[in-house]
């Protein structure tokens, strides 16, 4: 009869999900990844975690109730039960107690909340999945993640293509159906995908001091605004900052992706300047980009006075035509600082940007933070709960300027990963939280880092047998 008992009253626990022999911590729980009061898209996938200590057993409730129950300490919820407590949990904020037990029997960690929001997130997400190295590059891969269940395509494998360097992919607003990537090295080009339809461009002119490096896409996607940088590599002896990547020249120019030809302005391409990271504003009147003064000679024992403020200049996307005027939005120059990765919100509204001591590569610095300005006051707005005191950068915008991803390195300062945080109305940033995996251990075994994270609004239509097929060809040339 004993059995019997014990399991009638093991589902009575797990009913009431608030036992009489528990022992009330009020600690927070120590689950990775941290998923604890944060606010969450409606549409993610399962925030599967594990609770770290010794459980043998572990029981998640959701506002009173149990929802899930595991052995040991590693929650993974069903998909389909997850789906419909989203779907009923929209625009609510729910209360999770975690409750487990161990050999000194059941502990109830304090409470803590997922607020669902009704503000969905673009469903995909692209990165280029490569070694936290410095060296070499190895096994590089483009790849997609349905940010809704746990589906992972590769879009590019460089054991594919012949092994070739790819550089980060980039949509045209957030749509699969225009995008690009570059592959560099003998047989590469700008691999540029319209309606699933590849090309290969070679974006560089006879007098340009390199191809297209950094790029954005106008509103119509028929112009690219591009950078043309002389990049150096240095390599700290003892650092955490480790290595540092600067430009030694850095100009900024316009293709039109429809004639096949540069449109060109001194405004931004001032030879006494470095100019880069250029972006569109979403109604195409103005190219955003950062901008220092030229050093004449920049080395590891100088890099600490390149720094750039953020400009913008106008644009003419019915006539191509570049203005003259350079205005600047944030002069971080004057205040130390340096500025790198504008990208403006689809609305029009902020522009969100990294901010490091020095610079244009804040992967390995650690001080490296986002900053949001609003454009239509100037103010700027500390995004304290999204950032940490590792290293935060490239982030890019949803369709509906409600979130950001970006690539954060504050799990270990080594391997980045891609991180979410909701954006209200005025431009405050919620606590980031990372992408949900189906396994609770796969950052601990994965060895690569998420690089240059980019939100999209559904599945791109290719493959890398497509790219393979299309470097075969004779890329078509700018002038």
């Amino acid at each position: 009869m004993r059995k019997p008992l014990a399991l009638f009253a093991a589902a009575a626990l797990l009913a009431a999900c608030a036992p009489s022999n528990v022992t009330r911590t009020g600690e927070q729980a120590p689950i990775y990844p941290d998923y604890t009061d944060i606010t969450i898209p409606a549409n993610i996938a399962p925030l599967n975690f594990k609770l770290k200590g010794s459980a043998t057993r572990t029981i998640l409730c959701v506002d009173g109730r149990k929802f899930r129950s595991s052995r040991g300490g590693k929650l993974r919820f069903n998909e389909k039960a997850w789906r419909a407590l989203m779907a009923e949990s929209e625009g609510k904020t729910l209360e999770i107690k975690l409750l487990a037990r161990g050999k000194d029997g059941w502990r109830e960690f304090a409470p803590f909340t997922w607020t669902v929001s009704a503000d969905k997130i673009d469903p995909y997400l692209t990165y280029r999945l490569i070694e936290p190295d410095y060296e070499a590059y190895n096994n590089i891969v483009l790849q997609q993640r349905c940010i809704e269940n746990f589906r992972t395509d590769d879009f590019s494998d460089n054991r594919v293509i012949g092994n070739k360097c790819m550089n980060c992919h980039t949509y045209a607003n957030q749509d699969p159906a225009t995008s690009m990537f570059y592959v560099r090295g003998p047989g590469g080009g700008a691999i540029l995908n319209m309606d699933g339809k590849l090309q290969k461009l070679s974006i560089k002119g006879e007098d340009m001091i390199s191809g297209s490096v950094y790029f954005g896409f106008s509103p119509s996607a028929r112009y690219i605004v591009f950078s043309a940088n002389k990049i150096i590599p240095g390599y700290h002896a003892q650092s955490i900052r480790r290595m540092e990547v600067f430009d030694t020249r850095s100009d900024l120019y316009v293709a039109d992706m429809k004639e096949h030809r540069f449109i060109r302005s001194s405004a931004i391409s001032d030879p006494e300047m470095l100019e880069t990271f250029p972006a569109f504003s979403p109604d195409g009147r103005y190219i955003y980009y950062c901008k220092a003064p030229q050093i004449d000679t920049v080395t590891l024992e100088n890099i600490e006075t390149q720094k750039y403020s953020l400009c913008r200049v106008a644009f003419d996307e019915s006539t191509g035509r570049i203005g003259d005027k350079v205005e600047t939005i944030y002069d971080a120059y004057s205040e130390g600082k340096s500025v790198c990765h504008p990208r403006v919100s689809p609305d029009g509204r902020f522009v969100c940007i990294s901010i490091a001591d020095y610079g244009t590569f804040p992967l390995w610095h650690r001080e490296a933070d986002l900053l949001m300005i609003n454009l239509e006051t100037g103010e700027r707005i500390p995004m304290t709960a999204a950032n940490s005191d590792g290293s935060e950068s490239y982030h890019s915008w949803s369709s509906n300027s409600r979130w950001l991803v970006f690539a954060s390195k504050r799990d270990d300062g080594v391997y980045g990963k891609p991180y979410f945080c909701h954006v209200g109305e005025d431009g405050t940033c919620s606590k980031s939280f990372v992408l949900p995996q189906k396994h609770t251990e796969y950052y601990d075994n994965l060895l690569k880092s998420f690089n240059a994270p980019e939100l999209g609004k559904g599945p791109l239509p290719f493959t890398s047998f497509d790219v393979k097929e299309i470097l075969d060809s004779e890329p078509t040339p700018f002038n």
